[in-house]
């Protein structure tokens, strides 16, 4: 099968090194089960528009703008144009402009990866000597670049033969942990209770799969649907099954629990 179009194609670019690459999201969402909103007399789609808030008249769409509030209902209004104006020249170039070692960029500043790769094969060489520097460093990259008219923080990160680009939150978007972890205890644990989840950790250990994380209810949508289509009378529902009774025991101390965890995997999750 033919790989995607790219995304988006430009130049990778270290000091006076520079390269052809092209880029696509590393990730994507077309599987999933989407919906339209229909008239359910008419069974017809239902077209969105735009109404004044105040006249209740739609809205042609050359006189769309976009307006910042300053004021209840007092909005300055921006022009396309003075919004392109701030847009710097990083819509066709990745310029590397520091490295950082790769530890030190914890996840939670991570946003979206996307998949770099040389674009052309004269840029190969240059492509592939950039990313064995990074790896053998064991840093990453870190550079600007417009995407979708936004210019975004990104970090370039070797992975095999190719660059993973994750785009980056800023940091006015990222809350400090000590703000909702400060009033956990910090008292030493008890090494009993210690030992008793190490041995369930281990137990439980298996190696990733991609199927640990499948979302079930993408599953039953499908289901669903295929019910639905071979189903011989209209509008007819699916039988649904048994929605599984809420958890009504009572709270157990937590080494007897952890015990009865452990005891029930050596017995082969027979309950004694």
């Amino acid at each position: 099968m033919a790989p995607p179009r790219p995304y988006w194609k430009g130049y990778l670019k270290l000091s006076l090194v520079t390269c052809p690459v092209s880029m696509m999201p590393a990730t994507s969402e077309s599987e999933k089960v989407r919906f339209h909103t229909l008239n359910r007399k008419t069974n017809n789609r239902v077209v969105s528009r735009y109404l004044d808030a105040v006249t209740g008249k739609e809205v042609d769409e050359d006189d769309e703008a976009k307006g910042y509030e300053r004021g209840e209902n007092d909005f300055l209004v921006i022009e396309d144009e003075e919004l392109e104006s701030v847009a710097l020249e990083s819509a066709r170039t990745i310029d590397i402009e520091k490295f950082v070692p790769r530890n030190t960029i914890e996840w939670v500043w991570l946003e979206k990866p996307h998949y770099l790769s040389p674009s052309d094969e004269v840029g190969h060489e240059a492509f592939s000597v950039i990313r064995d520097a990074m790896e053998a460093e064991k840093v990453v990259g870190m550079s600007r670049l417009v995407i979708g008219r936004r210019e975004r923080a990104v970090m370039l990160e070797p992975c095999g033969k190719g660059i993973i680009v994750w785009t980056l939150r800023y940091g006015d978007e990222v809350r400090k942990p000590e703000n909702y972890f400060g009033d956990i205890g910090d008292a030493d644990n008890d090494p009993k209770l210690m030992s008793l989840v190490t041995s369930l950790i281990e137990e439980r250990s298996k190696p990733w799969n991609p199927d640990m994380v499948q979302d079930p209810v993408q599953e039953k949508l499908k289901e669903i649907i295929e019910s639905k289509r071979k189903s011989a009378k209209k509008g007819a529902k699916p039988k649904s099954k048994d929605e599984e009774p809420a958890y009504t025991g009572n709270v157990i101390d937590l080494m007897s629990a952890l015990k009865k965890s452990l005891d029930t995997k050596k017995s082969g999750g027979k309950k004694s």
